[in-house]
């Protein structure tokens, strides 16, 4: 009975293999990984613990997002299961929460039990429009009223139009990252996002990707020609009144877009977001309405939205992202304590608190404005320690940025540094063991004086004095506890605080260790030590299990 019972244990092992093995490819799996973590169902990655995930763990948290969505629960990344992840939604987790208490907890139909509004008349306005829309300011303004009084014909809650200066609820079309944790991405992906109620300045602001092409449609006329801002807008405000996502497939509150609504001035809600209304702010009174008890500046206008315009494309193909999991980062930087990854056009974003912005990689030039439109890689990258003044170098020419604007006077070459004619830095940073910078070409430095602004004489001098790293290194940067790591292809090494030699058991995986990405492609030479690595996944184990699970089947085989 024992042999049988392992048996049958060892075969359903294999089994969970193989299904997992036809149900995605490697790309699939660590895409599917990403998109979990991103959107609640997964914690996210901590840098300072090394914790094993087991397989039954992520089986359960894709089984919770497949019942959210409505998908058959098989607890795989199945082609049903990928192929709604990749629909567009909203930007914000669908399960509020990072841990799994949290996830296990979590029952209420809002997000948080102060996150409502303390008042019921509530005030808005549409502080910036889409840049190149074909919706006329005033469609859109009629738009996010009809959007807002969706809410306020199912509650108490009363809305009018004030000044951007004194609104509840701002409306803004913006791009990439635009001053919070939740950067846009382009066409397609996330479509937009909206702040919980409280004490906050951005409490209750909503934020649509300008790079969308927003449209009016409520017949659904224009499949697939863009995505209907009535719609969206309906659900972003639910969230900036304080509900949560839901997985009732009628609610408008579900993360995936499903496509236009109807005519917003017959529009109601489904009855679950008309009970997770009146939840936080109670029903309807007789005789209120938005349009009554003297609002405080008039509403917008309120006829009939006019027809859709004719479709006219606006923005070209989405420029492809490179796989961060991939490393070999062009110029790495710490600026204003966060460290920056970057690679061709793009780049990703670590907090001081080794969490990463977002998975997917944000355009260099949406954020950094003034560096040259054709160019294919930034070689270095470095905050001044005099001034904080940002310097990027690309070539044999370097521009220094105030914060996200270059300074004027730039490009200039890097020979005004006093470096040799036509060097191409590689490297940049400032040790922190003597607050000077290092300029680094191949197999050489310089040591810049940044308070004279030119090199110290002397040199160059050979990069061998730092022992245990190889010439040519992609880029050099600080960390906040004192030390400072060394990249090179898809390794790094650190040197403790004022150290010349790199640590013992270095080089590491980048792509593990500040990228949390798992797979064949980011294997290290040894496994990331207890407050140094990221989140270890089983799928980083089962190539250890495999060889034993095999020499076991094999066994039972010869006992039959």
């Amino acid at each position: 009975m024992l042999l049988l019972f392992l048996f049958l244990a060892s075969l359903h092992l294999w089994n969970i293999g193989q299904t997992n093995a036809r149900s995605s490819s490697t790309h699939e799996f660590n895409k599917g990984l990403e998109w979990l973590t991103r959107y609640g169902y997964l914690p996210q990655p901590d840098p300072r613990a090394a914790r094993l995930q087991t397989r039954e763990e992520l089986a359960s948290a894709i089984k919770t997002m497949q019942r959210f969505a409505g998908l058959p629960t098989t607890g795989e990344l199945d082609k049903k299961t990928l192929d709604m992840m990749n629909k567009p939604r909203c930007s914000l987790p669908d399960i509020i929460g990072t841990s799994e208490l949290m996830r296990r907890r979590r029952r209420r139909r809002y997000a948080l039990s102060d996150s409502i509004w303390k008042k019921t008349d509530l005030t808005w306005n549409v502080r910036s429009f889409p840049r190149a829309s074909q919706l006329s300011q005033e469609h859109i303004r009629n738009i996010i009223y009809y959007a807002l009084r969706a809410w306020s014909n199912a509650s108490a809650l009363i809305f009018r139009e004030g000044s951007s200066e004194q609104a509840d609820i701002l409306v803004d079309f913006t791009q990439s990252y635009h001053q919070d944790s939740y950067p846009f991405d382009g066409p397609g992906g996330t479509l937009a996002h909206a702040f919980f109620p409280g004490e906050h300045p951005i409490s209750g602001d909503t934020h649509f990707d300008d790079e969308e092409m927003w449209i009016y449609d409520p017949e659904n006329n224009f499949q697939g020609r863009g995505t209907d801002l009535f719609a969206v807008a309906v659900h972003e405000f639910g969230h900036a009144l304080g509900l949560s996502h839901s997985s009732a497939k009628e609610s408008i509150m579900i993360p995936y877009y499903q496509g236009p609504v109807g005519l917003p001035h017959q529009y109601q809600l489904p009855l679950d977001d008309v009970m997770g209304i009146e939840q936080l702010y109670g029903k309807r009174r007789l005789g209120s309405h938005p349009d009554q008890n003297g609002p405080q500046l008039p509403p917008p206008t309120a006829p009939p939205i006019p027809d859709f315009p004719p479709y006219q494309p606006t923005y070209g193909p989405r420029l492809l992202s490179p796989d961060r999991c991939k490393a070999h980062f062009d110029a790495i930087a710490n600026i204003r304590g966060e460290v920056f990854f970057f690679k061709e056009k793009h780049f990703w974003r670590m907090q001081p608190a080794r969490n990463l912005v977002s998975l997917e990689p944000a355009q260099t030039l949406r954020f950094w404005n003034g560096l040259p439109q054709d160019f294919k890689a930034i070689d270095a990258v470095y905050e001044r320690a005099n001034d904080s003044q940002i310097v990027f170098f690309i070539g044999s020419y370097y521009w220094v940025f105030t914060d996200t604007q270059v300074n004027p006077g730039y490009p200039r070459p890097s020979s005004h540094l006093g470096l040799p004619p036509g060097t191409v830095i590689g490297a940049a940073f400032v040790w922190p063991h003597n607050g000077k910078t290092y300029l680094l070409e191949k197999d050489q430095y310089w040591r810049y004086d940044d308070q004279l602004g030119h090199v110290e004489p002397g040199y160059p001098k050979p990069v061998a004095l730092w022992k245990g790293v190889p010439p040519d290194l992609d880029d050099v940067t600080r960390w906040n506890d004192g030390n400072t790591y060394f990249f090179k292809d898809t390794q790094y090494w650190r040197f403790t605080a004022g150290n010349v030699e790199s640590d013992a058991s270095y080089p590491l995986s980048t792509a593990q260790d500040w990228m949390y990405c798992q797979g064949p492609h980011t294997s290290s030479p040894s496994a990331p030590r207890r407050g140094e690595g990221g989140m270890c996944l089983c799928g980083g184990t089962s190539l250890k299990v495999a060889p034993l699970l095999a020499w076991f089947l094999a066994f039972i085989w010869a006992l039959c």
